[in-house]
């Protein structure tokens, strides 16, 4: 049996930046198997002197979520940002990620169902 006729749903992992300045958000990455390989990428890509989302930032804040790991965060400080991570177990000390992930769960996930990659696009 498939997983779409067993009515399996996939988990995706989202990497977003928020600028805290402005609470810009930026979409880096989904995936729905997050692996080191995926986050180097990422961190790459986020550090891009050009279109990157820290180009011109001084911090980032992390979470201890072990997907941060030292190579990425060696990646992030080579590019020139000085990574905080956070103490475990504080959410309220990264208050705006956690009230954006509430807000999409809530408001958006808890209302929608999406079948194949096909319905989530903007083109026909």
């Amino acid at each position: 049996m498939s997983r779409e006729a067993a009515g399996a749903f996939d988990r995706f992992c989202v990497f977003f930046v928020i600028e805290l300045a402005t609470r810009r958000v930026q979409i880096a990455g989904t995936t729905t198997s997050p692996n080191e390989a995926w986050m180097m990428q990422i961190g790459r890509n986020i550090t891009d002197p050009f279109d990157g989302s820290l180009a011109k930032t001084r911090f980032l804040i992390l979470d201890r979520d072990t997907k941060f790991s030292l190579a990425f965060r060696v990646l992030l400080k080579d590019a020139g940002a000085k990574v905080v991570r956070l103490p475990y177990r504080s959410p309220n000390l990264n208050a705006y990620a956690e009230r954006l992930v509430r807000s999409i769960k809530e408001e958006c996930l808890g209302r929608m169902i999406f079948f194949g990659e096909r319905s989530t696009s903007c083109t026909p």
